[in-house]
């Protein structure tokens, strides 16, 4: 790395605690990691949405919470919460906490499976990240066509 900078580090000899060593080491550690130019490999960015989707599943909680209470409450309740879930946005809400938790679900069972021994390897972490993620999308299609 261009600019780094001699570290001297001293350590204490064990036989003469007044005599010291002294070592020259090159601190080579960066001094400022950009994440924006480290280039993720698959598996690591099906790791780091499987703990953002749980993240947002977290918060989402909130919304499916309000409208079971809403339906629950009484017969009108119920009607509101059937007109609300009609809107589009709502329903756009309520695809995307729906595609997430089915993230998160398959995402998990890999994590289980990795748990396991299986998809350890290189090559295996690869081909669970890229099955996660075709299941994933193939879930996601599949609950878009039965809310819309």
């Amino acid at each position: 790395m261009a600019g780094a900078v001699p570290l001297i580090v001293d350590h204490t000899n064990k036989n003469n605690p007044d005599a010291t060593v002294r070592y020259h080491v090159k601190d080579t550690r960066p001094v400022n990691l950009d994440l924006t130019t480290v280039k993720f490999p698959l598996p690591a960015i099906t790791s780091i949405l499987h703990r953002i989707s749980g993240v947002a599943l977290f918060f989402s909680i909130g919304v499916m919470l309000y409208l079971m209470q809403l339906s629950l409450e009484s017969e009108a309740g119920f009607e509101r919460a059937l007109e609300l879930l009609r809107a589009t946005p709502v329903k756009l809400v309520v695809w995307l906490i729906l595609a997430g938790l089915l993230y998160h679900l398959i995402a998990g069972i890999k994590h289980l499976l990795m748990d396991w021994g299986l998809g350890e390897s290189r090559e295996g972490a690869l081909r669970g990240a890229q099955v996660t993620l075709i299941l994933a999308l193939a879930a996601a299609v599949l609950s878009w066509g039965m809310i819309w």
